[in-house]
């Protein structure tokens, strides 16, 4: 991992790579479970769905060992400027990857769920949404490792993909739910499962912002991008999802 210089306590240093191999851990354990979470979906393997569930207990033992790390860190070595940046960085990138585990366990408790129901067809967009989180989750693990802050910077902006996607599948779920509502008991848990793969997104935005930070001292300048308008969706007498923020700008905040 690339460093700056070396410290004139040496253990200092040796430490603090310690916290950063902790996060680093935490982060390929909570990619791993969303791709097998998705695995369970797509196979409707309840058994495989239970293994992400208790692998979540694992990224909560390291998000545990990060806080102590990260305390005794500041307690003992009295971090300043880039040192203190360092440590604090990283005790908000654990709680991101933390939150991101427990939302991929989520996602395999509400598998487990579909599975009790008969294959619904709006399911197929799902691991589309998934991949590109996936893709989005890597490329932030490699900008901490890299302290890679122009990286950092193209997965916040990637996350309005994923919004975007979302709500075009927020929107096909509705009208999949009118058209009969025998879909409606699926559909609602395949809209869980999106939702908390968009709040995967929305996690991986935080540590793209804490790297860049940690890279620049500075924080992210301008406004995140989001593309989710499902709270604005409404279903109209046909049976159509429409999005209410087209037709009233000021709801939409314009």
């Amino acid at each position: 991992m690339p460093s700056g210089s070396e410290h004139i306590v040496r253990s200092f240093d040796i430490e603090l790579q310690e916290l950063n191999q902790i996060i680093v851990r935490m982060g390929g354990m909570a990619e791993s479970m969303l791709a097998t979470a998705i695995d369970a979906l797509v196979k409707r393997d309840s058994d495989l769905a239970k293994k992400v569930i208790e692998s979540d207990k694992e990224v909560d033992v390291l998000e545990k060992a990060a806080d102590e790390a990260a305390v005794n860190l500041i307690a003992l070595r009295q971090p300043m400027a880039n040192d203190l940046r360092e440590v604090v960085a990283a005790l908000k990138i654990a709680s991101d990857i933390e939150r991101i585990g427990d939302l991929a366990k989520n996602v395999a408790k509400r598998t487990i769920a579909l599975n009790q129901t008969p294959p619904t067809r709006p399911a197929y967009a799902i691991p589309r949404m998934a991949n590109l989180v996936q893709s989005i989750m890597k490329d932030t693990l490699d900008a901490y490792v890299e302290r890679d802050s122009e990286r950092a910077v193209d997965v916040w902006h990637r996350d309005e993909e994923v919004d975007e996607m979302y709500t075009g599948l927020f929107r096909e779920l509705l009208t999949y739910m009118m058209e009969d509502p025998r879909n409606i008991t699926p559909s609602t848990h395949l809209l869980f499962i999106a939702k908390n793969i968009e709040r995967m997104g929305d996690h991986a935005t935080n540590i793209a912002e804490n790297i860049y930070y940690l890279d620049t001292g500075e924080q992210l300048d301008g406004r995140r991008p989001k593309g989710d308008t499902s709270s604005f969706q409404v279903v109209t007498p046909d049976n159509e999802a429409t999005d209410i923020a087209e037709k009233d700008p000021q709801e939409n905040g314009e």
